[in-house]
């Protein structure tokens, strides 16, 4: 984190101006309007407008005196840099280092810092208009960082304005971030452009009736979270915490977009398998074949404090890079991805069969021996250290056999019996359509609990189920692995009032031991893995409860103030009040905004 803050205050006297206006109307563009009213008339106005680009902001302000009367209005920007890594602003891994440095100018203030490993960054604003009165105040910068020792670098710009009625001035702001680890994007798309791939998607019933803005919504924030990279385009995971290429998170909204942008899948592919793990390296939980978790390029990891330069603590990533190739082969009818990227799903199918499968019983598992910041206990989505749990409140000890998993796993070895017919290699691919029906029986064999009609979570590291209603049910109907003959049970019981909210399904059914309506993992409600269920309820034939599902979705993201399905909401039941917000989810997610674009794609 190069700016930490930047913040605007605007007063006549004592009085602060009240914002009358506060638009977004597209990630990177933001419109205000703050008045002083008197009365029934405004005396003062501050028009702004904001435009970011991928290291740079620009801010145009406009300051008017409507009364009759002069005006004297005073214009206070607080601006502070820590150049924190992200990891301490979330409050893990505090480290010792000194204040930035900071140089005022007539008109400029520029905020240095040197990090660890000699990687010289800093923050430049220039004022344009107007001139500042600059001042450094060095008792709010820890207030403003929440930085550890030494804290960050606070400035504060004042412009004091004495305005003849109808008089009008303007002032320009322009913030640059530099940092030589920075890489021009490359193919980088227009808003416009981007919008164009969606023509389609705008004919559909949904978009030309009251979610239509949702939809609108989705598709830009989708724009904004594109990582233009010379493999092609990747979606990072979402604002704030997670603007950076994760596997899992990127597969999966990849394989959303690909009825509109193919692009995406192709560029995401390519991305992975240019990471993709060829040595062992316990630190950084990389086995050959593995398909990466998390790349970050911030102090702590390059510094070796964190271990994601790449880190490859995800079970599911490697299944999932397979399944979104096959999605893009069905999707397009293009082969040469295909041959092109084969040293690379060949790999992750053999690090699925010898690796995944930590004791060999067949199934993919995952054990975290790996300890420290940013290493993760959990290995699945459901990735909280206590989302694994039996019906005692017992957390699960490993290695873990997650259920989602092995539907991925299963998906992933039904299409590589698919590729090498292609290839016109009957042998092999008949041995993968053996190993994909011999998974397939054993998971229902070892997974599914009829007392409860739903399959398990779980298998602990001693082959017990985790006997909890839980919403991984949801996805094994998305993959497949599901037996026809279980699957009315099996959405019976996920529309039951324990797992289903009339939001979406709960991760954790109500009623269990751990359940909690506002936590991560625990009975909180994630719409993207709601909309997999809603996928696999339509799979399965079950269209009026597929509808219902997606009904459920759109009027999740259109009864929120941004129009954004977030990160995840809390569990409580629909009854009238709006969902209760998780505290700290993005917004926005990108596999979110994506499965609004999905689910809407089936009508067109």
């Amino acid at each position: 984190r190069m700016l930490a803050r930047y913040a605007w205050s605007w007063q006549v006297g004592a009085t602060r101006l009240r914002p009358l206006v506060v638009e977004t109307p597209r990630p990177d563009t933001l419109h205000a309007h703050h008045a002083l009213i008197e009365g029934p008339s405004q005396l003062v106005a501050v028009r702004r407008t904001l435009s970011l680009q991928s290291s740079s902001l620009f801010d145009a302000i406009e300051v008017s005196n409507t009364s009759l009367e002069e005006q004297t209005v005073t214009l206070t920007l607080d601006l502070s840099a820590d150049f924190i890594d992200l990891f301490e602003a979330r409050g893990w891994a505090p480290q010792q280092r000194d204040a930035p440095a900071v140089e005022l100018g007539e008109e400029r203030v520029k905020l240095r810092h040197v990090a660890a490993d000699g990687v010289a960054q800093s923050v430049s604003v220039t004022f344009a208009g107007l001139k500042p009165l600059l001042s450094a105040d060095s008792s709010r910068a820890q207030e403003h960082s929440g930085a550890g020792a030494g804290g960050g670098a606070t400035v504060v710009a004042t412009f004091t304005l004495v305005l003849q009625p109808r008089e009008s001035r303007t002032l320009q702001v322009s913030v640059a971030l530099e940092n030589p680890l920075d890489r021009p994007p490359s193919g980088q798309l227009s808003y416009e452009a981007w919008r164009q791939s969606f023509e389609r998607l705008q004919t559909t019933a949904i978009a030309r009736g009251k979610h239509g803005a949702s939809l609108r919504r989705a598709v830009d924030d989708l724009r904004g979270l594109l990582l233009f990279t010379p493999e092609g385009p990747v979606p990072a995971a979402g604002i704030p915490w997670f603007v950076a290429a994760f596997g899992r998170d990127a597969l999966l909204t990849a394989s959303f977009l690909l009825p509109y942008s193919p692009d995406v899948a192709a560029g995401t592919l390519r991305y992975l398998a240019r990471r993709q793990a060829r040595h062992d390296d316990p630190a950084r939980e990389a086995e050959p074949g593995k398909i990466m978790h998390e790349l970050r390029f911030g102090e702590l990891t390059r510094t070796g404090k964190t271990p994601h330069s790449p880190y490859y603590g995800s079970v599911d990533a490697t299944p999932l890079f397979l399944m979104l190739l096959d999605a893009y082969l069905t999707a397009t009818g293009d082969d040469s991805l295909l041959t092109e990227l084969r040293p690379a799903w060949q790999a992750a199918l053999a690090w699925l069969v010898e690796r995944g499968d930590v004791d060999g019983d067949g199934f993919v598992e995952f054990g975290a021996d790996a300890e420290g910041t940013g290493h993760l206990s959990v290995q699945s989505w459901k990735d909280s250290h206590d989302s694994m749990t039996h019906a005692s409140g017992a957390l699960a000890r490993g290695p873990l056999a997650v259920s989602e998993v092995q539907g991925y796993t299963y998906a992933a070895y039904a299409a590589a019996a698919r590729w090498y017919t292609r290839l016109g290699d009957k042998e092999t691919a008949d041995q993968w359509q053996r190993r994909a029906a011999t998974l397939r029986t054993a998971f229902d064999a070892a997974f599914w609990l009829q007392d409860l009609g739903t399959y398990a979570m779980a298998l602990d590291g001693d082959k017990r189920p985790l006997t909890v209603h839980n919403s991984d049910a949801g996805q094994l109907l998305w993959t497949g692995i599901v037996p026809e003959e279980r699957a009315h049970t099996l959405v019976a019981t996920l529309l039951s009032e324990r797992l289903w909210s009339g939001w979406g399904l709960r991760t954790l059914g109500e009623g269990e031991a751990r359940y909690n309506p506002v936590s991560y993992h625990n009975g909180s409600v994630w719409p993207h893995d709601t909309a997999l269920f809603a996928a696999g309820l339509a799979n399965y034939g079950f269209h009026a409860e597929s509808a219902m599902v997606r009904a459920a979705l759109f009027d999740l993201a259109s009864c929120q103030p941004d129009l954004r399905l977030p990160e995840l909401v809390a569990g409580y039941a629909r009854d009238g009040r709006p969902p209760v917000p998780y505290p700290v989810a993005c917004r926005p997610q990108a596999w979110d905004a994506a499965a609004l674009v999905y689910l809407a794609s089936w009508e067109s």
